[in-house]
């Protein structure tokens, strides 16, 4: 199928101008939305446009959008103030598509990568009846015991995280060299502008820590149908998070697929794997979900 690719702007309720983009099929109106949620110092157009071109010549409308400080979208790079301000963004871009419309009686599904399937979470927690299902790839939902910082260390960064918000002074490992396997894709996700590409800054890391934490207490609230996807070889978020996620959310509909020798960057671009198993997993679910545009019992009628 044939794929229309689009690109726009909006601006948040801040007044930051953000990136966003579409993957439409050509021929046909799309049987279900998927929404975007990138990870960390990722970004939407380029690097997400294999699994954007994929989904949608499967027959999905599929929209992302960089958040603030990432990629193509306007903001200090990768300053993260508030968590809750990139699920905010996102939802109120998401929604303003689902109310397009020829979308009123589409199914809706989230699709989250590593820090994106924390804001895939938190939007099915702000609004729990919205959503049909999400893809939850390598999602960051729970702080590995392996890499837990010790609460004194936290401690010290939370007293001058007001002062200092935007220092990049928290040391971190190449997370490049950790996601992906492939060392040509290494280089190529290197020569990629829109990724950051530096050290974390203190506000961002401990929004992140502060996320994590929040997310895993409250895993038994997460109702609605995921599929959640690992790489059994990833270093950088640890499989056994996405197994806590698997047997602790509440969901009825749930189904957990570990991918032997795999690392964290399932879906990295034009690569075999999101061509091969692992898209068609994804697609798999996706179709069985309700995916007609049909959803699950009690979910779709008037909002």
């Amino acid at each position: 199928m044939e794929v229309e690719y689009r690109e726009d702007y909006i601006r948040n309720s801040r007044g930051v101008q953000l990136f966003t983009c579409r993957w439409l099929p050509l021929s046909s109106s799309p049987k279900a939305l998927v929404f975007l949620c990138h990870g960390y110092g990722m970004e939407c157009s380029e690097f997400m446009r294999g699994v954007g071109s994929r989904l949608a010549a499967a027959g999905y409308g599929v929209f992302g959008i960089d958040y603030e400080g990432h990629g193509r979208s306007m903001g200090a790079r990768c300053y993260i103030k508030k968590f809750d301000n990139i699920v905010s963004d996102c939802d109120r871009f998401f929604k303003s598509i689902c109310e397009l419309e020829e979308y009123r009686d589409k199914s809706r599904f989230l699709y989250g990568e590593s820090m994106g399937g924390a804001v895939s979470l938190l939007l099915h927690r702000k609004d729990p009846a919205f959503w049909d299902g999400a893809v939850l790839v390598a999602p960051m939902c729970k702080i590995s015991e392996k890499v837990k910082p010790h609460p004194v260390v936290v401690n010290l960064l939370t007293r001058v995280e007001e002062i200092i918000p935007k220092w990049k002074i928290v040391p971190a490992k190449d997370v490049i060299d950790s996601a992906f396997k492939d060392p040509i894709k290494r280089e190529e996700i290197r020569s990629n502008k829109l990724i950051y590409q530096d050290k974390p800054r203190l506000k961002t890391a401990l929004e992140l820590l502060r996320t994590s934490m929040n997310l895993e207490d409250s895993l038994a609230q997460v109702k609605m149908p995921f599929f959640v996807l690992h790489g059994e070889a990833d270093t950088v978020t640890d499989p056994e998070v996405s197994r806590a996620l698997y047997e602790n959310a509440g969901s009825s509909d749930k189904k957990m697929k570990l991918y032997p020798g795999m690392w964290h960057a399932l879906s990295e671009p034009m690569d075999d794997n999101i061509q091969g198993c692992v898209c068609a997993d994804i697609v798999a679910w996706l179709d069985d979900t309700h995916g007609d545009g049909m959803a699950w019992p009690g979910k779709r009628g008037p909002d």
